[in-house]
């Protein structure tokens, strides 16, 4: 059952940290933008592409600039099979670029049966999660923790691997 993972407070000075987000929905979109901003710390550069589906392509290109990334979007259940390929091709792409570049991505992506349901997780006045803040949160504890394992095996000279 969704919200009752951890709440990471995680402090984003000194990594580069882009969200990438779709640009349907707007009010969801604008809750989960703030929340990825407020576990950032606010100045987090925020990239728009036209839907969920796009994520995957832009975080691909931005992965190397950037020490995390933060994916946003929200895909809401209609009468076709538009959404299970939609969400499908989202997991698989930001899974299979966060991998192949060692670049974490917070995966905010919203795969609901309803608008009310967006909205409950889009961290606004009412919601009961902010899964903005928790993706932000995920790939920025992420980072640190591939930085540390960095450092350690530097001083060990490359033990572990």
């Amino acid at each position: 059952m969704s919200g009752h993972g951890p709440v990471l407070d995680v402090d984003a000075s000194g990594l580069r940290v882009a969200i990438v987000a779709a640009s349907w929905h707007d009010e969801v979109m604008d809750g989960l933008i703030a929340g990825a901003q407020r576990a950032l710390g606010g100045g987090a550069e925020v990239i728009r592409v036209p839907g969920t589906f796009e994520l995957s392509v832009a975080c691909a290109r931005l992965a190397p600039a950037y020490d995390a990334l933060v994916a946003l979007g929200v895909v809401i259940r209609g009468g076709t099979p538009h959404f299970e390929y939609v969400c499908e091709a989202a997991t698989v792409g930001i899974t299979q670029v966060s991998v192949q570049t060692g670049v974490p991505i917070g995966f905010g992506v919203l795969t609901c049966d309803t608008e009310q349901q967006a909205l409950d997780r889009a961290g606004l006045p009412g919601s009961i999660e902010d899964k903005g803040f928790e993706a932000a949160g995920a790939a920025v504890a992420t980072a640190s923790t591939l930085a540390s394992c960095e450092d350690v095996r530097s001083v060990v000279g490359g033990a572990g691997r």
